[in-house]
């Protein structure tokens, strides 16, 4: 996996770790959020904090979500701390107290920042002062109500997903300067099927914020999903399987196929596995099938995931990690991704999760 797309995939539980903002704060009118301007822009961070209920001596420490290393940490006295450092443009950091869950998520930027409230109520801490923040809690009062589309076990909420859609895409449209917009596209993307979409709400971004570390991220995205693109033929390969026995893409002609590109030591991709197993045993009788592409490096561990997840399809690996050839052939740089092909071998739909599979499959196969 992605240590980005790790992020991302945690952000549903994370993201609430802080109160919504304060409606006077704002005004909607379809789905329109202008923010109240109240960030102070100086040449590094600060963060002030009164959180009642910890002990003097109370770990606070700022961890960098995508390599878990804390960059700055203090303690706290008399019920307050301060945090000070700089980052180079504004990201996602996560806050812990005393190294404990539950964390609260913010989008630190440069100026200064008040965090106050109380330790049994750490989802309703009030984190102001931070444009890019106020920006991310604008983005999550507007996305609240739509969470359950990109829950691990999505539900198939045509009304909620045209929704999600609708609120994402808007977000991106009218704040090309905001770092939170990026993530508004990535949101976007994962309910959207025609990347051409995803492509033209990016480039309305101003430079600085497409080359963000999710930016370049949705950069990456993006000329992934053109190389192997909707429509164009899936090239063949051929690998082999669990017994040794080579198998072609090909020798699956005349199938509806999910190519399924995981590793046992992937946690996103086991945690999706139970959905790619319902679509299985939902459609098998239905001309389709699912081939696994194992970036594992290690037989034992891959055979055992298999048999632990419930995996009865065919798999192949060549047992060579993120140097599998299958894996390179098709330039995958993240798992989970997969690719729907038809029975001519065209590529209809990629990286279709959760309901979305469920979606695509019940669409093209009833």
């Amino acid at each position: 996996m992605n240590r980005i797309f790790l992020l991302l995939l945690l952000m549903p539980m994370i993201i609430l770790g802080q109160k919504p903002v304060n409606p006077k704060a704002k005004t909607i009118t379809k789905s329109k959020v202008t923010i109240k301007p109240t960030a102070v822009a100086i040449d590094g961070f600060v963060i002030n904090g009164e959180v009642k209920g910890y002990a003097d001596g109370t770990t606070v420490a700022l961890i960098n979500p995508n390599t878990g290393a804390t960059e700055v940490s203090t303690t706290i006295k008399n019920e307050k701390f301060s945090l000070n450092g700089k980052v180079a443009t504004p990201d996602f950091k996560i806050l812990s107290f005393n190294q404990q869950q539950p964390y609260v998520t913010l989008f630190l930027d440069n100026s200064v920042i008040k965090v106050k409230g109380t330790k049994d109520v750490l989802a309703n801490l009030t984190i102001t002062g931070s444009k890019s923040n106020a920006d991310f809690q604008a983005f999550n009062t507007l996305l609240q109500p739509y969470q359950n589309v990109f829950a691990e076990n999505a539900v198939n909420d045509s009304v909620s997903i045209a929704n999600a859609i609708k609120v994402t895409s808007e977000f991106a449209i009218q704040h090309p300067a905001s770092f939170v917009s990026p993530l508004a596209i990535y949101r976007f993307n994962q309910l959207n099927e025609d990347i051409s979409k995803t492509e033209l709400l990016f480039n309305q971004l101003i430079p600085e914020v497409k080359a963000s570390l999710i930016g370049n991220y949705l950069s990456q995205i993006i000329a992934e999903a053109k190389n192997n693109g909707i429509g164009t033929v899936m090239s063949d390969f051929t690998q082999t399987d669990t017994s040794g026995v080579p198998v072609s893409l090909s020798s699956l002609r005349g199938k509806y196929v999910l190519i399924d590109f995981w590793a046992s030591w992937c946690g996103p991709c086991r945690r999706e596995n139970p959905n790619v197993v319902e679509a299985f045993n939902k459609y098998k009788n239905k001309n389709f099938t699912v081939l696994g592409v194992s970036l594992d490096k290690g037989k034992p561990e891959w055979i055992e995931a298999i048999k632990a997840d419930g995996l009865n399809w065919i798999h192949v690996s060549d047992l060579k990690y993120w140097s599998n050839a299958v894996a390179q052939q098709f330039q995958i740089q993240s798992i989970p991704q997969n690719f729907l092909i038809d029975p001519q071998g065209r590529i209809v739909g990629k990286n279709l999760r959760g309901a979305s599979l469920e979606m695509k499959l019940e669409k093209i196969l009833r």
